[in-house]
C-alpha cells in the first residue's frame, strides 16, 4: 500500500470513528425513555403542532417545512391552519420562521436557539422525548435550570407551567486512576418534585384512559417534530411497499421467462 493509500486510509478510519461516537457523546450518561410515538396518529399530530406553536415557535424556527404541507398532512382546512397555527405568517406556503432576531436571541440566551426542522433526524426521537422531561433546579445555572440529557443548556424549563419544578437526586461515585488519585463524579439518579404543574406527571399506566398528562403532552410534540423531520415519510414507505410488488412480479416473471427460453438447453 502506497504512503498516500495509507493516509487516505487513515483519515476514513478516523472519519468514521468520530461520527460513530457523536451519538453516545451527545446523550452523555442520561438515560433515554422510550418516546412511543406514532407518526400516523393525525390527531397526535395536530396536538404536537398545537404544542409547538404555543411553546416552541416564539425561539425556535422549523424553516424547512411549509404550513401548507402540514396542513394537507394533518387534515387541517385553511381556516384551521390560519386560525390555529399561523400566529407569525401569513401565506400558508409559508415556512415557520420565528420572529425572534438573532442578535435578541444570542444577547438573552447567550447563543441562537437551533432550528428544528431536522432535530429529530439528528437526535431522535426518545432523546427530544427525555430531554423535554429532564429539566431540574440548578441554582448555578442563568436560567434557574439545567437539563440532565444536556448538560449547561442554555433552554429554560418553558413547560414548568405543565410540569412544574423538579430537583435532581445526585449520587457520588468515587473512583481511584491508575496514578492513584481519587476522583469523585455526581450522577443523576432521578428526579423528585417540588412543586406541582397544570399537568400530571405520572408513570405509564398509573392513569385512567383519557387522562392528558405531562407525557402524553411531550409525546405529542415530539410526534410532530418526527413529522416535520420528514414529512414525506409515510408517502415514501406507501410507494417502498409498491415498488418491493413490483419487483417481486417482476423476478417471478423473469423466472418464469427463463426457464421458458432455457429449457431445452441441457
Amino acid at each position: 500500500m502506497g504512503r498516500n493509500m495509507r493516509v487516505i486510509f487513515v483519515l476514513t478510519v478516523s472519519f468514521l470513528s468520530t461520527s460513530m461516537s457523536v451519538p453516545a457523546f451527545a446523550a452523555g450518561d442520561a438515560v433515554l425513555e422510550e418516546a412511543n410515538i406514532d407518526p400516523t396518529n393525525i390527531n397526535s399530530l395536530q396536538r404536537g403542532a398545537r404544542n409547538f406553536m404555543n411553546y416552541c415557535s416564539g425561539c425556535h424556527s422549523a424553516r424547512y417545512v411549509r404550513f401548507k404541507t402540514i396542513g394537507k398532512y394533518l387534515e387541517l382546512s385553511e381556516e384551521q391552519l390560519i386560525n390555529n397555527l399561523m400566529f407569525n405568517a401569513e401565506k400558508t406556503f409559508e415556512t415557520m420562521d420565528v420572529s425572534m432576531r438573532p442578535g435578541d436571541a444570542e444577547r438573552w440566551f447567550g447563543t441562537v436557539p437551533p432550528d428544528l426542522s431536522l432535530m429529530a433526524r439528528s437526535k431522535g426521537a426518545d432523546y427530544i422525548f427525555t430531554f423535554l422531561k429532564s429539566f431540574y433546579l440548578d441554582a448555578d445555572s442563568p436560567t434557574g435550570v439545567d437539563n440532565s440529557v444536556l448538560a449547561g443548556t442554555s433552554m429554560p424549563h418553558v413547560l414548568w407551567e405543565l410540569q412544574g419544578y423538579q430537583s435532581a437526586i445526585l449520587t457520588e461515585h468515587t473512583e481511584t486512576s491508575e496514578d492513584g488519585e481519587e476522583i469523585t463524579t455526581v450522577h443523576i439518579d432521578g428526579f423528585e418534585p417540588v412543586t406541582a404543574g397544570s399537568m400530571a406527571v405520572v408513570t405509564t399506566g398509573s392513569m385512567a384512559a383519557g387522562d392528558y398528562n405531562f407525557d402524553d403532552f411531550v409525546r405529542d410534540t415530539t410526534n410532530f417534530l418526527v413529522y416535520i423531520a420528514e414529512p414525506i415519510r409515510s408517502d415514501r414507505r406507501q410507494l417502498g411497499v409498491w415498488v418491493l410488488m413490483f419487483l417481486t412480479f417482476f423476478w417471478i416473471i423473469a423466472s418464469m421467462l427463463k426457464k421458458q427460453i432455457w429449457k431445452d438447453v441441457k
